[in-house]
């Protein structure tokens, strides 16, 4: 077979598996599949279902829609799901067996969550409300436009532009008269979590501070349906997430934590004991984040699986990002935690627990594979794949061959780190080097499918890295970065292209290239001020003026001093971190790339910085992509991504 090198249009090929859920009896299980279109600029998300070992599968819709949160009803008859098929976000129900989706919902605005009651009769669900709105009512439309006004700081968010006066709240709609009663109506924001397995009490979380403006707590709390008395079960000045209870009832597993490192934290699991109302940490001795903290391209649809309790109400299982790999772990109440699956290369992103059959179904996925589903038999161990959804154009693909190391960073920590090998490498030939660089700082890179990675490396080396401020190697180092940008991060990066420099006799010292998103931004910003090694240059979303970024970014307030370790009082300390300070110093061509409702990182950042080198006159070129927000290489319009992956690659084939 002629086998070719990953295509920036391979980007369409790609099906991204998600959320695999197993029905409550363990006999058949659901799944989504997100694909690409290139002729509608979009993407569509489609439920699937199998029986038996995986062997009958069949597509159960089929509109152009996308949907979210498949969940089955308790009893096992029906099958929920959250889909925009109407424009506006609603729930859904199909009987088991398939069929045309009934719509459960009729709200004026998108509903986020649902959780079916354990007597399958009831749904809770969230959705912005304003203060005595109706949630079946009809969203009033405008005649002429009006002026926004606000007197709070977060009043934005990436992703979801200016923030009105409507609040998430909490509904609950009778299946059975389709009634729907609001359950809050007040000034906060509510995530559901679970549903107690009595019927009884919600566990919601929430930030219930006088003055969220300066809170950046979220706690756990029960909810008692009958009276609506809220009870907080976390403690101390902490944010917390995903929370469970047990089969019986009488604990509660959680994940966050007491922010003790701001938002360099690491996430840990906790257990409630819900009679002695006392919390212990489970993953004290696990020096590891509790979650998904890679970076992927290829992942769509996903919701954090949280937390899945066995039936002995004594052992749970959850993910933990570990050097380089998000890892299926086993935690039992007593203190005992180990990985459930042991291999030496997997990004498990989405997985389903059924307790019954000790079985697991995984979505994972590997540096050469997006993610498939795979059944894992706990006791044994035994693993098979149940899905081969991407197998239709990723067999007939040259893979690079990527080599992991470790080697000595800037404070003599062994920092990890990935060289991806261009097809050709070790016959001779000399190649170009591309350093990626992620963003977060506090996420990682590791063994996951890479759509941009491969595409690079069909005619450069890549070499990407985990610098000290990523995730997956315990928190001292997550939290080296803070109030050290630019500096033990900057030195971590250079050591690792000495490295593979001195390690790996094909690379091209002369024709090198840097590019990162984000953090990895502001850090390609940096290294051109700082040095000249790199002949060319592109920059995405990126940081080039804290002082600016202070006050327009959605985050800007918080960040920069948590980060920087300073705010506005101390100007000094934000320029002399701000790569915009050492413009005189870039002579490396540079590509910048930003979107334009970008508000994590705004695009002036970009402008700023563009305007600096042209006045300068340094040859740098400035991409904007419109209708696009921070997120765009991984959930922006296909012919977006498509044409960002050309600019990168057009602008590297000029320079190196």
């Amino acid at each position: 077979m002629d086998r070719q090198t990953v295509s920036i249009h391979d980007l369409y090929h790609i099906k991204a598996i998600s959320s695999p859920r197993f029905s409550p009896d363990g006999k058949e299980a659901i799944f989504l599949q997100t694909v690409m279109c290139e002729e509608k600029d979009t993407y569509f998300t489609q439920l699937f279902h199998y029986e038996g070992d995986g062997d009958q599968l069949r597509q159960w819709t089929f509109q152009e829609e996308r949907i979210s949160s498949p969940a089955w009803s308790p009893c096992g008859t029906y099958i929920a799901f959250l889909s925009d098929r109407t424009g506006v976000s609603q729930i859904y129900r199909m009987a088991r067996g398939g069929g045309e989706p009934e719509r459960m919902t009729d709200c004026p605005s998108s509903v986020k969550q649902f959780l079916w009651s354990p007597c399958s009769t009831k749904i809770v669900f969230s959705m912005k409300l304003g203060a005595g709105e109706d949630p079946q009512g009809k969203m009033k439309e405008e005649e002429r436009p009006r002026p926004y006004v606000t007197s709070t700081m977060k009043y934005k968010g990436d992703g979801e532009g200016l923030r009105d006066h409507r609040h998430s709240q909490l509904v609950i709609l009778d299946i059975i008269t389709g009634k729907a009663e609001r359950l809050s109506d007040d000034h906060h924001d509510y995530s559901l979590q679970d549903w107690s397995p009595d019927g009884k009490e919600l566990l919601v979380t929430a930030d219930l501070s006088d003055d969220p403006d300066f809170s950046f707590q979220q706690h756990v709390y029960t909810w008692s349906i009958e009276t609506g008395r809220k009870q907080r079960i976390t403690g101390g000045a902490g944010q917390y997430g995903t929370a469970r209870w047990s089969p019986d009832g009488r604990h509660i597993a959680y994940t966050g934590d007491e922010r003790e490192y701001f938002n360099a934290t690491q996430p840990k699991l906790w257990i409630y004991n819900v009679e002695a109302r006392y919390a212990y940490c489970l993953s004290e001795g696990l020096d590891l984040p509790i979650g998904d903290y890679m970076n992927s391209d290829a992942v769509q649809a996903v919701q954090a699986p949280g937390i899945k309790w066995s039936t002995d109400n004594e052992s749970v299982y959850f993910l933990a990002s570990d050097s380089g790999n998000t890892v299926l772990y086993y935690g039992h109440i007593d203190g005992a935690i180990f990985p459930a699956y042991l291999e030496a290369e997997q990004h498990v992103y989405d997985f389903d627990f059924h307790p019954q059959g000790q079985r697991i179904i995984m979505a994972m996925s590997t540096p050469s594979k997006p993610g498939e589903l795979y059944l894992l038999h706990v006791p044994t161990g035994a693993i098979r794949q149940l899905t081969t959804t991407n197998e239709h154009w990723t067999g007939r693909r040259n893979w690079a061959e990527i080599e992991s190391f470790y080697y000595q960073g800037s404070k003599g920590e062994m920092v990890q780190g990935w060289l991806m090998k261009p097809a050709g490498a070790g016959d001779g030939r000399k190649f170009p080097l591309v350093v990626e660089i992620h963003g977060g700082p506090h996420t990682m890179y590791g063994n996951t499918f890479f759509h941009e990675l491969q595409v690079l490396a069909g005619d450069y080396a890549v070499l990407f890295i985990n610098p000290r401020g990523s995730h997956g190697y315990g928190q001292a180092f997550a939290d080296a970065v803070r109030g050290d940008y630019g500096g033990g991060d900057y030195e971590d990066i250079m050591k690792a292209v000495d490295h593979v420099l001195e390690h790996f006799s094909f690379l091209d010292e002369n024709r090198m290239g840097v590019t990162g998103g984000s953090y990895g931004g502001f850090m390609t910003n940096w290294i051109i001020g700082h040095t000249g090694r790199f002949k060319a240059a592109i920059t995405q979303r990126s940081i080039s003026n804290w002082i600016s970024f202070y006050g327009v970014s959605d985050i800007g307030h918080s960040f920069t001093e948590w980060q920087i370790g300073s705010g506005l009082e101390d100007m000094e300390t934000l320029w002399r971190r701000s790569p915009l300070a050492y413009v005189g110093e870039m002579d490396t061509p540079l590509l910048i790339m930003h979107s334009e409702e970008d508000l994590r990182c705004p695009i002036e950042q970009a402008e700023q910085l563009y305007i600096a080198l042209k006045r300068q006159k340094k040859e740098a070129r400035f991409v904007r992509f419109p209708q696009s927000d921070h997120n765009l290489s991984r959930t922006g319009a296909p012919s977006l991504r498509v044409h960002r992956l050309n600019e990168m690659m057009l602008w590297f084939e000029k320079h190196l």
